[in-house]
């Protein structure tokens, strides 16, 4: 364990450097040649020798090692970049979570402690108290995750990592404690494991997320939880029937217990993947009668959900048979986007498939404003203006919606009082956000990021924006926008739809006819603005373009000097993404909706989904129903946010119902484009 050897000739510095040295025996160390630290030894002269750009440089260095996992490497690295005055903790900090994250290695209790205690930085203290709490638990140590006590980290594997030291140490965990926290990760399996066979979960809790994990197509997921509800030989014909479902049940009898019920439910389920009507004429001759009511429905639902994401026009058949059967939140929503594709859309079934919800969902702005359109389609006016009004100080996609079926024009909120020199002064003053900016500047977003948003914890809507202001004078644009989103009751729409770049944006869409506010609209919600954005698919930039797509546009449009190497660079970048935008909006007839949606997704998607629409819908309907959860969401954001900066840039009002448009159905066709 090198840490141990090294960590004794750690100095103190202030902002995130270790308060005191220890000794590597304090911190538990092994190595019989551990150098040791006393005064005037190796830590005082590397002390006097060192220069603040040296310490910089071997932190640097730490870096680099941590990113090629050179862990014996860093190790080495670690006194002198602990000598950095600002960032000197991250270098233990990056060896430390390396240590705890293996569980081939003992916990490092005495060097985490050291760190605990020395360390400044509490965001740096705060992550490596959870990491200690999940790896802890992991080990069994259970008095330790105990006495760690609460971390200000918002993580799954330390909840689980906590309710699972608590139950196994005599505490109550209730079931609800557990569904709350439950993701489908390792340190929840290990809570789930104690939690099962000593009764604290049962089958009503169990079964729900069996089904929903399988509604996800996350079978892995829903076999591990299958396997808490039926016994070895109850397995293999759950394995056998998620293999053939239709196999499986020629050889079924009439099921008399829970578990033989649900797996004939399951098996019934997965027939919807296949010929739903036959397979329906098959469930109702064999099996309609010999499972309950309520399975039978819910069986429906799942044909319901397959043809709705397959955009099958008879998906809203099979969720009316679905009557009052409980479903997931996810399915639910598929309800309601069923009946309102329509060609003649039933509102009082959009209503009622809404108050299937749970009230939480209900309470969501989407079926808030669905649900109001209901009720003015019903004739009941003055109900649904309060529905509407309840969500008018929204400033997302249904916000502006609610607003113009009050019959208001949408305006920007009055400008707040400047950020003033002694506010700007605080926030550059505060240690999180100065190091979150040093960070940045490193190019190290992936420790930029948390620093920063850690530093936002309990400020008030002042000091938000001043710490908005603070990150648009050092040009870390999506810090901007996404401090600015936090105020309360201060709004600032230049934080908060910031358009940087002093027009060279514009520029680039002015030289092919392309809407302005719709190209920061979408820049927007790609890449909040940060030239060098790389998503997890490898697309890049500000207009995050692919690798192969920007090859194909810089020789459709004949830029010569186009490499791979260049995808970031600003003026690449933006012409690339804007003709490429461009070429997308022409082949889809001109539909900001359909291109917005085509440039996300792929062009050939929405005209494919175009093309099974019954009849004529409205843009909102349309966009609401995209079967894809990333491109539906992103088509909202990005038709939303152009709206407002085609208000920012005019000082005019807009609708955003005008720039849906209406979306008609076109048979279906290949393309050309990437």
């Amino acid at each position: 364990m090198a840490l141990m050897a090294f960590l004794g000739l750690t100095g103190c510095a202030s902002g995130g450097m270790p308060k005191a040295a220890a000794s590597p025996e304090s911190l538990g160390a092994t190595q019989p040649d551990a150098p040791a630290s006393p005064a005037g030894g190796a830590s005082a002269s590397l002390s006097a020798t060192m220069t603040n750009a040296d310490a910089r440089q071997a932190l640097i260095d730490a870096h680099d090692a941590m990113k090629g996992r050179q862990w014996s490497q860093l190790a080495q690295l670690v006194p002198a970049a602990s000598r950095d005055p600002l960032l000197g903790a991250y270098a233990q900090y990056w060896l430390l979570r390396h240590q705890l994250s293996d569980p081939n290695e003992p916990v490092p209790t005495a060097a985490v402690k050291h760190f605990v205690d020395s360390t400044d930085n509490t965001w740096l203290v705060q992550d490596i108290k959870a990491d200690w709490i999940v790896a802890a638990a992991r080990s069994a140590d259970y008095g330790t995750v105990n006495r760690i006590g609460p971390v200000n980290v918002d993580r799954t594997s330390v909840e689980c990592s906590r309710l699972l030291a608590q139950h196994m140490t005599g505490g109550r965990v209730s079931a609800t404690d557990a569904l709350a926290a439950f993701k489908p990760i390792r340190s929840c399996w290990a809570l789930f494991d104690q939690l099962v066979p000593n009764k604290v979960l049962g089958w009503n809790d169990i079964d729900p997320l069996m089904r929903a994990a399988l509604e996800d197509g996350k079978t892995g997921n829903a076999s591990r939880l299958a396997s808490y509800l039926f016994d070895a030989s109850e397995m293999r014909d759950y394995r056998a029937l998620m293999k053939h479902a239709r196999k499986w049940l020629d050889k079924q009898h009439r099921p008399q217990s829970r578990e033989r019920i649900e797996l004939v439910t399951l098996a019934l389920s997965r027939l919807g993947r296949g010929d739903r009507d036959k397979n329906a004429e098959y469930i109702e001759q064999h099996w309609a009668r010999a499972i309950p009511k309520q399975d039978l429905e819910w069986v429906w639902g799942q044909f319901g959900l397959v043809a709705a994401l397959r955009v099958d026009d008879d998906a809203a058949k099979w969720y009316r048979r679905s009557g009052k059967a409980p479903m997931t939140d996810y399915n639910h929503a598929w309800q309601v986007r069923t009946e309102l594709r329509q060609a003649k859309i039933s509102w009082p079934r959009v209503r009622d498939a809404i108050l299937k919800m749970t009230a939480r969902q209900q309470a969501e702005p989407v079926w808030t404003y669905w649900y109001g359109r209901a009720l003015e389609a019903e004739g009941n006016r003055a109900e649904a203006d309060k529905y509407f009004s309840s969500i008018e100080n929204d400033y997302g996609f249904y916000g502006q919606l609610a607003n113009e079926a009050l019959g208001r024009q949408l305006t920007i909120p009055p400008e707040p009082k400047p950020v003033t020199t002694t506010e700007e002064a605080a926030a550059r003053a505060n240690m999180g956000l100065e190091r979150a900016v040093a960070l940045f500047q490193l190019g190290w977003r992936h420790q930029a990021v948390p620093e920063w948003n850690y530093a936002l914890r309990g400020m008030t809507d002042r000091q938000l924006l001043a710490a908005a202001k603070l990150a648009d004078d050092e040009h870390i644009f999506d810090r901007v926008i996404n401090t600015s989103l936090r105020t309360q009751h201060t709004v600032d729409f230049k934080q908060r739809f910031i358009a940087p770049f002093e027009g060279q944006v514009a520029a680039k869409a002015k030289l092919i006819n392309l809407d302005v506010a719709w190209v920061y609209g979408l820049i927007r919600q790609e890449s909040r603005f940060i030239t060098d954005a790389r998503s997890h698919v490898g697309a890049s930039g500000l207009m995050q373009l692919m690798p192969g797509t920007a090859k194909w546009v810089a020789k459709k449009i004949g830029m010569a000097d186009f490499s791979p190497s260049t995808v970031n660079d600003f003026d690449t970048n933006t012409i690339l993404g804007t003709n490429y935008l461009n070429m997308v909006l022409q082949d889809l007839n001109g539909s900001q909706l359909l291109a917005t949606a085509g440039y996300n997704a792929g062009p050939r998607r929405p005209m494919l989904w175009r093309s099974k629409l019954p009849g004529p819908v409205e843009g909102a309907i349309f966009a609401e129903t995209i079967p894809f959860t990333e491109t539906r969401l992103y088509v909202k954001n990005v038709m939303s946010n152009a709206t407002y900066y085609a208000m920012m840039f005019s000082g005019k009002p807009f609708s955003l119902k005008k720039r849906l448009g209406v979306v008609s159905p076109e048979p279906d066709r290949q393309v050309a484009l990437p």
